[in-house]
């Protein structure tokens, strides 16, 4: 019975992840989430990886290596489109525009 309810579980609450995780690969946009939250949520995902292997209790290892490939695409994601934006916004005006043509669109 605890091995049912732990699998329960693990998958409940990693097919709760899914649809966001869907939403995200399928459009590409992360502006809504933040990155340092996604980086704590993935080492607190690996942590619990880590803690499921020590125990070696299977609905942990499985839910959580599924929620960390989730996870990992979606903050490369978020990463990616920080780092972009930063560059953006780094890159000098053109000569004769104005900064409201010539800064990038969010």
């Amino acid at each position: 019975m605890t091995e049912f309810i732990g699998f329960l579980a693990a998958i409940l609450t990693t097919v709760s992840f899914v649809p966001q995780a869907v939403q995200i690969l399928r459009t590409r946009e992360t502006g809504g989430i933040s990155l340092v939250m996604y980086i704590l949520f993935t080492v607190g995902i690996v942590a619990w990886l880590v803690y499921g292997v020590m125990i070696a209790s299977l609905p942990v290892i499985l839910a959580n290596i599924v929620t960390l490939a989730l996870a990992g695409v979606i903050l490369t994601l978020k990463a990616r489109a920080v780092m972009t934006a930063r560059r953006s916004a780094r890159q000098p005006i053109v000569q004769g525009a104005t900064a409201a043509t010539s800064a990038p669109i969010a």
